[in-house]
């Protein structure tokens, strides 16, 4: 991956993250944290995106993949930490 693509990578990351932190919890987790929860939730939406047949393409349809991700991984972990 070239510099330019993980700068990307890491604002797409970082935006998704934010956006998710808004969306369930009415905040943000800093930088570093944003950017774990875009860059996992990437993941995540990207493979829920993919049983479901959505393909999104470009940057606004990856920062809408990565949070939608993001909103998925922080449900998850907010259920676990009730249940614990």
């Amino acid at each position: 991956m070239d510099p330019n693509g993980l700068v990307i990578f890491l604002v797409i990351g970082a935006v998704a993250g934010w956006l998710a932190g808004l969306l369930m919890r009415g905040g943000g987790f800093g930088l570093l944290g944003n950017i774990v929860v875009g860059i996992i939730g990437a993941v995540i939406g990207g493979y829920a995106f993919g049983l479901l047949g959505i393909a999104a393409g470009g940057l606004i349809g990856s920062i809408v993949t990565a949070t939608v991700g993001a909103v998925i991984l922080l449900f998850i972990v907010g259920l676990l930490k009730k249940a614990t």
